[in-house]
């Protein structure tokens, strides 16, 4: 082990998709994380994410049959925070165990910078679930450039616990 192994620390964007299991229901999103080496190969890791309003598409009948969409206008922001273990090398593997919350929210306004901060402004009064992620992944490295995917279970514990598919993939800097 170097000593350098220590202080690495790495930020990264993902793109993110999320099945929620409860209804059937893909979620699209964005999200950014960031990670700090405490001890070779632990690393402490926090993340957060934003899914953007969902379309659903309803059919009804006016005698031809006919299809309609319309905007749900339903949102879900992620908080995650937690360990991850690594292997080394300029292609890694990796397990990790999050905890955190997740809102659901109905939000009419457009999705954009301001409607994200005032998500976040708003948590205590939306409806928050606690938030528990195993998951695991891979990740690779060319000098401090990477490209990263996990895919995990984020579970969130509202009447009982519902699993959900949670698979992020994005760029990644080690600094």
């Amino acid at each position: 082990m170097r000593g350098q192994d220590l202080n690495h620390g790495q930020v990264g964007i993902f793109g993110e998709y999320l099945r929620i299991s409860q209804t059937s229901t893909n979620f699209g999103g964005l999200g950014g994380r960031v990670g700090v080496n405490v001890a070779s190969p632990l690393s402490l890791e926090a993340e957060i994410a934003y899914d953007f309003s969902r379309v659903f598409a309803e059919t009804f009948s006016n005698g031809s049959g006919t299809v309609g969409a319309t905007t749900s206008s339903y949102r879900v922001l992620h908080g995650l925070f937690g360990p991850k273990l690594q292997t080394k090398g300029p292609v890694r593997l990796f397990v990790t165990a999050k905890g955190g919350a997740t809102s659901f929210m109905f939000d009419t306004r457009a999705a954009s910078f301001s409607t994200f901060t005032s998500s976040v402004d708003n948590l205590r009064t939306s409806n928050v679930s606690g938030v528990f992620y195993p998951g695991g992944g891979a990740e690779a490295f060319l000098g401090p450039f990477g490209l990263r995917l996990d895919i995990g279970d984020e579970m969130y514990f509202n009447g009982g616990t519902h699993h959900n598919l949670r698979i992020t993939f994005g760029p990644s800097i080690r600094f």
